[in-house]
């Protein structure tokens, strides 16, 4: 009897699987097996790159959160932080149900994706041999995924200490959907009309940089300035967590770039190099700018010319030698420091940069592109101003001015809108108190 009890489990256990399998196959036909590639294209050394970028760009989000964090007030690290590390759940959410078909999705009218793979529906694990033919398209939608959810966490910096958290949740939603995905179709979608003008972004200087730091120009018009700005100190209260945060988003900053190649192989390999160069050439050239202004090079300094040498260097990685990046990392930190020193004059508070680092050196590096590109590197691009094709540069002025315009004037719309239905602001007690408190009913150190 027991052993007959066994079997019956056995094929029961069986019908169910093939119960469960059926019903999934039922309802999500497309999301398990519809995909125009072939099984034996995916090639094992693509995928497990793409798979370990994929996790290297993740990292970056919360690193960006010890980042900024450190260089926030004590009262609002938490805060910081918490704004940063739940993006990777409310994006992840939202790219999954529509954000990755109106990015990728198939193209309506060049300017957006329609909405046939919500739900992932038709992204399966056989490969799109329009985005990649060697690795599953899941694992493509997946990599996009980080990308769309370090974007929004950029603008953060730039109104610390004084959103209100659920104002931010509604506007990083909205941001995402009506900024960040369609300018993503333009540039990177099949059928995007920028990427149709030829616009070459290898790893986001205009979908991420450009399009975050004009969009974190947006907000600090509208939020206002700090309390106290610029008559009460406000140093970076742990420089520590902003060193460490520095060197992970370096770290990850090599997924973003490299990864972008979607494979394992020489272009990868440039993408690597040049990001390494670039970002340690900003470093070094901004400590010494810093030197000569200031007379001491500082730690905060060196980590932002860390950031700023990469932010420039990502357009270009894939397209650009190492000389080309040498050039972009040794030029970005000269201007990227020259608009923090023109920030007070402006009037505007930025409170961590990223109008001065993400948006002026997210320009710099896609103009950049249009100078250094050469096809010697990437057979796939295309050759720059410096190797004989000047409309490469007027091509990536286009893009770079379209985005501008763009993410300014529909960022101030979403903006003005959630200001109107329910304020964008703490009140001026919950900001001198913090946000940590007040938002979040906790505190970041308590020391005893």
């Amino acid at each position: 009897m027991p052993v007959q009890k066994e079997e019956n489990m056995r094929k029961l256990t069986r019908y169910a699987k093939l119960l469960l399998f059926g019903l999934c196959a039922l309802l999500f036909p497309a999301a398990v097996f519809a995909a125009d590639g072939d099984v034996s294209a995916i090639n094992a050394g693509d995928t497990a790159w793409v798979i370990i970028s994929a996790a290297l760009v993740m990292v970056m989000t919360p690193a960006l959160g010890y980042f900024y964090g450190g260089m926030v007030r004590k009262k609002n690290v938490l805060a910081m932080i918490m704004q940063n590390f739940i993006l990777v759940a409310l994006v992840s959410v939202l790219w999954v149900m529509f954000g990755y078909s109106m990015a990728f999705g198939p193209d309506k009218g060049g300017i957006i994706g329609n909405l046939d793979w919500s739900f992932l529906n038709k992204v399966g694990l056989l490969p799109n041999t329009d985005y990649a033919g060697t690795i599953p398209h899941q694992l493509f939608m997946v990599f996009q995924l980080m990308f769309a959810i370090i974007t929004p966490a950029l603008i953060t910096g730039a109104f610390a200490d004084r959103m209100k958290f659920s104002s931010f949740l509604v506007f990083m939603a909205l941001w995402a959907t009506f900024v960040y995905n369609p300018v993503c179709h333009w540039v990177w979608g099949v059928g995007g009309w920028m990427r149709n003008l030829g616009v070459l972004d290898f790893a986001g200087g205009t979908v991420v940089h450009i399009n975050a730091g004009i969009a974190a120009l947006a907000a600090v018009l509208v939020i206002g300035k700090r309390k106290g700005y610029g008559t009460t100190p406000m140093p970076p209260h742990n420089m520590t967590l902003t060193v460490l945060g520095t060197a992970f988003l370096w770290f990850g900053w090599f997924g973003f770039n490299a990864g972008s190649a979607l494979g394992a192989n020489g272009i990868a390999v440039n993408a690597f190099v040049t990001t390494n160069t670039a970002a340690a050439a900003a470093t070094l050239s901004w400590m010494i700018i810093e030197w000569i202004h200031r007379g001491k090079p500082t730690t905060l300094g060196v980590a932002s010319g860390a950031v700023a040498g990469l932010v420039a260097i990502t357009p270009a990685a894939g397209f650009v030698n190492v000389v080309g990046a040498l050039c972009i990392g040794g030029l970005v930190s000269i201007l990227c420091y020259t608009a923090i020193m023109l920030k007070s004059r402006l009037g505007y508070d930025d409170a961590l940069d990223v109008i001065g680092v993400h948006f002026v050196g997210g320009v710099f590096g896609a103009l950049a592109t249009g100078l250094f590109a050469t096809k010697m590197v990437n057979e796939a691009g295309n050759n720059g101003l410096f190797y004989g094709n000047p409309a490469q540069f007027g091509v990536q002025a286009i893009s770079v001015v379209v985005t501008i315009v763009y993410s300014f004037v529909v960022t101030l719309i979403i903006l003005k809108g959630i200001d109107l239905v329910m304020g964008l602001r703490v009140d001026a007690e919950q900001e001198y108190q913090g946000l940590d408190i007040s938002q979040h009913g906790e505190e970041g150190y308590i020391l005893e």
